[in-house]
């Protein structure tokens, strides 16, 4: 999706002078908005859900905003800290792609099969471009670990770089250890600042066009392919859903990024530590049909 770019006024002594804005500052400025105030001055949002909101959600933490204008329509626990899970993959999906160079040739090492619960196989190779679909649709351990030594070159070094881009993107309550969120106490973020990278990530087409695919054939360098289902089951569940990340470990329980658009109103929602793989889509889809719900009541 390409920005366009925008005019500010600079005042100085001879009068106002019109300064352009990047494309960056517009994209890094839209990712951090989150406007806590415009909508509770019409109504109050929390007593509207709990009239006409989802009941006994089980998730422990969620944050959910309008995109254009940033509005917050539901948070709960936004600024705890909180394991990631695979939600990790998204930074990691983010630098492989404007880092690395997707036609470059990637081979699964013995370094980095490590976690060996995942869909690639050692000795496996793929371009660059294909194993970041193969790891976002699947959300494959290995892979991440393979892109992140091809790209960092080595695991410390990517982590390193993320860690730098979360400073940049203002996640000032996350830290990473790894490259695709398996358990560690020192990999750690909060729905505001994973609401954050998803917003950032969702403005690279590249990025948004993966995490919008519910299948794909993805082939390897030998020939062969991989059939593979996104992860994301509202993808194909929830009208108008068109991302984002799925993720679980024991630790962080289940977790889900989610993006859905209807009516010209664009949702995103970061749930946090859900008790089930069915709960975190449940609770994901009766959010977003409760914030839909809110921006019709609040564009009246």
């Amino acid at each position: 999706m390409l920005l366009t770019g925008t005019m500010i006024v600079a005042c100085g002594g001879s009068g106002a002078e019109e300064v352009p804005r990047s494309a960056e500052e517009i994209r890094l400025e839209r990712a951090g908005r989150i406007d806590s105030t415009s909508l509770k001055a019409v109504f109050n949002p929390d007593s509207l859900m709990e009239s006409d909101g989802p009941k006994d959600l089980t998730a422990e933490a969620w944050l959910m905003v309008e995109d254009s204008t940033g509005l917050l329509i539901s948070e709960k626990n936004a600024n705890k800290r909180m394991f990631p899970a695979s939600l990790t993959k998204m930074m990691t999906c983010l630098l492989a792609l404007e880092k690395g160079n997707p036609d470059d040739s990637v081979y699964i090492t013995d370094d980095v099969y490590i976690a060996k619960n995942s869909r690639v196989r050692l000795g496996d190779g793929y371009l660059l471009g294909n194993l970041v679909r193969e790891m976002m649709l699947l959300s494959d351990n290995d892979a991440a670990y393979a892109i992140a030594k091809h790209v960092g070159g080595d695991t410390l070094s990517f982590c390193r770089m993320m860690n730098e881009k979360a400073a940049y993107l203002g996640m000032d309550s996350t830290h990473f250890a790894n490259p695709n969120g398996m358990p560690n106490d020192s990999n750690y973020t909060t729905a505001r600042d994973l609401m954050v990278l998803s917003r950032y990530c969702m403005a690279d087409s590249v990025f948004a066009e993966i995490v919008g695919t519910a299948f794909m054939d993805i082939p390897l360098i030998d020939k062969r392919h991989l059939p593979s289902d996104n992860t994301n089951a509202l993808l194909q569940s929830y009208e108008g859903c068109f991302g984002v990340k799925t993720g679980f470990t024991r630790s962080a329980g289940y977790c889900l990024a989610s993006a859905a658009r209807r009516n010209g109103v664009s949702l995103y929602l970061v749930l946090l530590r859900s008790k089930s793989q069915t709960s975190r889509f449940a609770e994901s889809a009766a959010m977003l049909d409760y914030g839909f719900r809110v921006m019709a009541a609040y564009r009246q």
